[in-house]
């Protein structure tokens, strides 16, 4: 199984490692042509202004949408989680690929001096806490009825969550050395049947 990881801006590096370190092939993906024969797509975290604006830069818009359309598993963590909102509180420059149903609220535990760490009830995972780093992060303000609340922080703030074949966190699970997350993202990435062809999708 192929796993492309967005490789514009942000935490892609370790997004490959933690991938690779499960046994699964991981590439980064800068253009296009470089999403044929994914099963899964990561956008990681970093600078979400910076990121949007450099998939539209990229051409990665369309295609990103249409393959999220046709059921490639994505995983989005912090910036990634707002790119995939349908509503990022409109404060971005420019629009995010808008294929996940949540409203997101940017920066939401404040500066990055503010970041803090904190365990996670992820029923999905197991009964083990899992450790959720913050950085700056998001939370999900309003989710559509399709989507599924994974974690919350200890305020009910929610911080995870999926929507059939898209998956979200408002932290960074590919900071740290538990890799449950990335397994589980990998189980969703194998059941999604988007294997080889993925990128007909977007070309037909």
């Amino acid at each position: 199984m192929k796993i492309g990881v967005l490789a514009l801006q942000g935490t892609f590096v370790e997004h490959v490692q933690s991938v690779l370190r499960l046994g699964a092939e991981a590439i980064e993906v800068r253009r296009p042509e470089q999403l044929h024969g994914v099963s899964g797509v990561i956008i990681p975290g970093g600078e979400s202004t910076t990121l949007t604006h450099l998939i539209h830069y990229y051409g990665l818009v369309e295609p990103l949408r249409q393959m999220a359309a046709c059921g490639t598993a994505f995983l989005g963590t912090c910036a990634g989680m707002i790119c995939m909102a349908r509503d990022a509180g409109g404060s971005l420059a420019y629009p995010a690929l808008e294929i996940m149903d949540i409203k997101v609220k940017r920066n939401a535990f404040g500066r990055q001096r503010q970041s803090f760490e904190q365990f996670l009830d992820v029923p999905v995972l197991g009964d083990q806490p899992f450790p959720g780093l913050f950085i700056r992060g998001p939370v999900i303000e309003q989710t559509g009825r399709e989507v599924q609340a994974l974690a919350w922080l200890n305020d009910g703030a929610l911080v995870a969550a999926q929507q059939e074949n898209l998956l979200v966190t408002s932290f960074h699970p590919e900071l740290m050395d538990d890799l449950r997350f990335h397994q589980y993202f990998l189980a969703l990435a194998a059941s999604s049947g988007q294997k080889a062809d993925t990128i007909e999708c977007f070309t037909q």
